[in-house]
């Protein structure tokens, strides 16, 4: 009997549950997005949290108990819609300024799963119910605040779909690429080698790939300790 050998095609779903599913549909058929779902390797869909509100005004939020500025999201609609989305293998994520930060790492991690719904908050954020008792992941893409958690869960989407083999077309560009090394990058120029007087460095014209290849180290060296040297303090870096 012939066995196939062929390796199985890393896939990935998302279902994004947001109360502006518009703000991303042009965004998941764009770009690397967009051709990753026409290859299949991803599915990103983005769905309307008023759909599972059950009161014919399609209320979503109400006022915090114990008073306070603005309003909370309701645990009904976001139960249903993940008791309706979820399947075994599911894992849902929160995007939360509170969560644990987005990096490559966390990306890798979340990248071996089959299927992510994605909350996205707004408002004052969600019942706490809802983080008890649904909620596997909570997710911050940065020490700020945005209107609603809906362009931070397309951040993430983005994030962990580069990590799907193939997604990229050259893989090579993954791992020279900032944080990947835990090295911020290096400069990239093209041609024109002189455009206004502003000449390429020579070390990327010479050919010398050990050159180019010390050269870059040192710029990433340089720029880190500049920039981030946070960074450097918690490995060592040097080849």
């Amino acid at each position: 009997m012939r066995v196939d050998s062929t390796p199985a095609v890393m896939h990935i779903e998302f279902d994004l549950l947001t109360l502006f599913p518009q703000m991303v549909e042009g965004f998941f058929t764009s770009s690397m997005l967009g051709r990753g779902q026409r290859n299949g390797l991803i599915r990103a869909s983005a769905h309307d949290l008023r759909s599972w509100a059950t009161d014919k005004h399609h209320k979503t939020d109400e006022i915090p108990y114990g008073g306070g500025a603005g309003m909370v999201m309701k645990p009904e609609p976001i139960f249903a819609a993940v008791e309706e989305l979820r399947r075994p293998e599911t894992k849902v994520v929160y995007m939360a300024p509170d969560g644990e930060p987005l990096t490559s790492q966390l990306a890798r991690e979340l990248v071996q799963e089959k299927h992510l719904i994605i909350l996205s908050g707004h408002y004052e954020g969600v019942d706490q119910r809802v983080r008890d008792s649904l909620i596997d992941r909570e997710v911050s893409i940065g020490d700020y605040v945005l209107t609603n958690g809906t362009l931070a869960a397309a951040v993430l989407i983005d994030c962990v779909s580069r990590f799907i083999p193939g997604f990229l077309g050259d893989e090579k560009s993954l791992t020279e690429e900032s944080f990947m090394t835990t090295l911020l990058g290096f400069p990239q120029y093209t041609r024109p080698a002189d455009f206004r007087g502003m000449r390429v460095p020579e070390v990327l014209l010479s050919g010398n790939h050990a050159a180019i290849e010390k050269w870059r180290h040192e710029q990433q060296l340089e720029k880190t300790r500049d920039r981030r040297p946070d960074i450097l303090e918690n490995g060592d870096h040097h080849k």
